[in-house]
């Protein structure tokens, strides 16, 4: 550790610079800060003992992905707390291991300058506005809340859920796919950052929810309170996305999740103590083993223009928000980032945390594909791909405040809507890792050889992300599906695709005939095979094959091979 020393004239001057800094501050009333340390010394937490601040599961998520303890994880040293707090009028109200801040609330000037005196204490930040400034903003939610609109419901039979009006966001992904295979969210955990659950406890589209005990916690960053359904509505339509199912009407993309709501936004206000708020919730999620957050908030500019970001500042690194996201996608979750609502504005662009480099930013396009004008551009200021995908963010189906099923528009629907798909596959591809979860998904999507700046990789498919990890979990496990053999087929019997595992004794071109019971060839294929290599080649898409019994040969002109298949 380096300890800087100041001759009497520098400490001199720098105490009066200190004094004049915060009496500037006390006079402009600043009523929140963040605090940040220099380092976690004299902790009694550590690094070989992470079950005295995570959960078996957080820790399970960690070990699963190969994720090292490290000091990050390390709570912040109890001490440094406890002397912010007794230095004067201090209220702690949350605080940022990773960052290795608090968030305090005072209007006290001197306990202001005794807290920055001290020595493991880098520097104080004012993140809520002057008592005096109103917030002369809108409603940031304004234009969703504006674009609600009745809903009849469809039907939908041929699937596992009837999804009534939500068919044409899901049906766009493929999402059905997932759900019929079984994959519905079940013992998985999502996290949903957001302003409010407004009446969630008793609006029909969470019957299910509520009959299930599905939502496990909730929490209010903002007042700091438990209860989270008599605040803004806005949270309650995304999770009603997610996790709403009213057969006919509407069925959310993860049903049978299990969810932690937690309240980080305050609508009647637009200050940067939000996005600490984001962080301290991450970081709840984080430590109780959530695997998936989604969030539809996004911040730019601010009630008092001190705080705004400007463009150059969507980089990834520099707000709260988005080194907090980074930080929980470091940890192992995976987090879905509503992309945000500029781009019909001067500042044209994504917001944060939408920038950080590790999330899943949305962008927004209707049951068609087309691209919603509101829809932030962008990429991020240091070139990164964002928004990465895009979901239905036009028309959308959701629950209103009052029970029928709505539809709205916003990046803030498109979020959930593509979260909840994500967290279905994830459910069917537990071995994976976040970010292999995430390339799959944007491999599957629309564009993936040519993103832009609207949509990044384009519109993803879930059933092509299924069959991609497929592959890729069965080129893993390829010499247990071998086992003492060379060529294998499975599944066998097969519907409409089979795939064939082998590793051939030499290099070779060679050839794949699929013959009928009578003789009659079907199709021929040819491969390039490499010696001992691992190798996993798909047949899909057979029908209009007849159920029977089929002959799979193969020659490469010195292996010769005959499978007998059974097509169901």
């Amino acid at each position: 550790m380096i300890l800087y020393h100041f001759p009497l004239m520098k400490r001199i001057y720098l105490l009066f610079f200190l004094l004049g800094f915060f009496s500037i501050y006390a006079s402009a009333q600043f009523t929140k800060y963040v605090i940040r340390f220099k380092d976690k010394a004299g902790t009694p937490f550590t690094i070989d003992n992470p079950s005295a601040y995570l959960s078996a599961k957080a820790i399970a998520r960690r070990t699963k992905q190969n994720i090292t303890i490290d000091e990050t994880d390390l709570p912040i040293t109890p001490r440094y707390i406890d002397s912010v707090r007794l230095s004067g009028a201090v209220t702690i109200l949350n605080k940022s291991k990773w960052l290795n801040q608090v968030c305090i609330q005072t209007t006290d000037s001197l306990a202001l300058v005794k807290i920055n005196s001290l020595p493991f204490v880098i520097a104080s930040q004012p993140v809520m506005q002057p008592v005096g400034i109103q917030n002369t903003r809108n409603d940031k939610f304004n234009e969703e809340t504006n674009s609600i609109t009745s809903s009849q419901g469809t039907s939908n039979v041929q699937d596992f859920y009837n999804y009534g009006n939500s068919y044409p966001q899901i049906h766009i992904h493929e999402g059905e796919y997932l759900h019929d295979k079984g994959f519905h969210g079940e013992g998985m955990s999502v996290a949903i950052l957001d302003a409010g659950f407004y009446h969630y406890l008793s609006l029909p589209a969470f019957d299910n929810v509520r009959n299930n005990n599905q939502v496990k916690e909730t929490y209010d960053y903002v007042a700091n309170e438990v209860s989270v359904d008599e605040d803004h509505f806005h949270g309650m339509m995304c999770f009603s996305i997610m996790a709403g199912n009213i057969p006919g009407q509407l069925v959310g993309s993860s049903p049978k999740a299990n969810y932690y709501l937690y309240r980080t936004e305050d609508v009647s206000t637009e200050s940067p103590v939000e996005e600490q708020n984001w962080a301290a919730a991450a970081e709840r999620a984080d430590s109780i083993g959530i695997d998936v957050i989604s969030t539809s908030l996004g911040y730019n500019q601010f009630d008092n223009p001190v705080f705004n970001h400007t463009y150059a500042d969507m980089n990834g690194n520099s707000t709260i928000a988005a080194r907090a996201a980074d930080f929980a996608a470091k940890k192992g979750m995976i987090v879905v980032v509503a992309a945000g609502n500029e781009g019909n504005h001067a500042w044209h662009f994504i917001t944060t945390p939408a920038d950080a480099d590790s999330v899943v930013a949305v962008g927004a396009v209707n049951s068609s594909g087309v691209i919603g004008s509101f829809s932030s551009y962008g990429p991020s200021s240091d070139g990164q791909v964002k928004p990465a995908v895009a979901s239905v963010g036009v028309g959308t189906a959701v629950s209103s405040t009052t029970g029928p099923i709505v539809t709205g528009n916003g990046t803030s629907f498109a979020a959930p809507n593509l979260a909840g798909l994500i967290t279905c596959l994830w459910q069917a591809f537990p071995e994976f890792t976040n970010m292999e979860i995430i390339q799959a998904v944007e491999k599957s999507s629309s564009i993936y050889n040519a993103p832009d700046d609207r949509i990044g990789y384009g519109i993803p498919n879930f059933r092509i992300a299924y069959d991609d990890l497929s592959q890729q979990r069965a080129l893993k496990n390829i010499n247990t599906i071998l086992g003492s053999s060379w060529i294998k087929v499975y599944p066998n019997p097969f519907k409409d695709n089979f795939n064939v595992a082998i590793k051939p004794p030499h290099a070779a071109n060679g050839i794949f005939r699929l013959y009928d019971a009578f003789g009659r060839l079907y199709f021929t294929r040819q491969i390039s095979l490499q010696a001992e290599q691992d190798q996993l080649i798909q047949f899909n898409n057979l029908q209009p094959l007849q159920r029977g019994i089929y002959m799979l040969k193969f020659n490469d002109g010195q292996s010769k091979e005959s499978i007998k298949l059974l097509a169901q």
